[in-house]
């Protein structure tokens, strides 16, 4: 049942099928999201983004991370369905990843589909709902790149007001200083997270396991903490390794849903 859509959350439109909150108040961030314990003690949710650009890095993600990562479809990948079945069947939250215009585009690219400052918001809505409607039993939104969109009122309000209203969370990277989701998420009252940090911007075994190792110092301090990482071999395996250790620690790790939900 997990891979399959409940279908009073869902909705026809020109793009294809949207989620969309159900009759009775069910929201897809509440439908999908991962179970949890509950307790307030060391939690750690860790995004793994990138997925159905690559078959092989693809299915290796799924087999090897542990089902309390949550993994992140990027918007522009290949047999998403088939990918996010998979990925549900084997216990993960999932999330989709939108390509959103970056500092220094076109020279620096996200790929097709990009939303866009310039555009209006009839065309980036557009854009979004294409991509939204290219999967399913995802619990939100999350960005791929977008310094520059981020940063811009006028473009990101009509996004931001599109994933509250469809009753999805939305995760920013915490790539970008001068962003602004977190604004217009408080504005909105909508389920909303910040990444922490950046697990794997070197891709070297010692490196990511450092970077894990901070990121258990900010949730042991704060309560809990979110990690950012790409499906690159180096960094699925290193934390497949290091999810499984920490458990025997004593930290929960948890979807992005369970952190998401306490901030709106």
């Amino acid at each position: 049942m997990a891979a399959t859509p409940n279908p009073d959350l869902l909705q026809d439109s020109p793009e294809g099928r949207l989620p969309v909150i159900g009759p009775d108040g069910l929201r897809p961030v509440e439908q999908y999201a991962r179970p949890w314990s509950g307790a307030h003690g060391t939690r750690i949710a860790i995004i793994v983004g990138g997925l159905g650009l690559s078959q092989t890095g693809t299915q290796k993600a799924i087999k090897l991370l542990p089902e309390e990562v949550t993994l992140a479809f990027a918007a522009s990948g290949n047999s998403l369905q088939r990918w996010m079945q998979d990925a549900r069947r084997g216990g993960h939250e999932i999330l989709l990843q939108i390509p959103l215009e970056p500092l220094g585009y076109p020279a620096n690219d996200p790929g097709r589909g990009t939303l866009l400052s310039s555009q209006t918001a009839a065309k980036n809505l557009h854009q979004l709902h294409e991509a939204m409607a290219s999967i399913s039993n995802y619990t939100g939104i999350m960005n791929y790149m977008g310094g520059r969109f981020l940063s811009q009122a006028d473009a990101l309000e009509p996004m931001m007001r599109d994933i509250a209203a469809r009753g999805l969370l939305f995760l920013d990277d915490g790539s970008s200083a001068q962003s602004l989701s977190g604004k217009f998420a408080k504005a909105l009252n909508m389920p909303y997270a910040v990444g922490d940090l950046q697990l794997d911007d070197q891709l070297q075994k010692q490196a990511i396991l450092k970077r894990l190792d901070e990121l258990e110092r900010i949730a042991k301090r704060n309560g809990s903490a979110i990690g950012v990482a790409t499906a690159f071999d180096e960094s699925v395996s290193t934390i497949a390794e290091w999810v499984r250790e920490a458990k025997s620690r004593g930290i929960e790790i948890v979807g992005i849903s369970a952190l998401a939900l306490e901030n709106q």
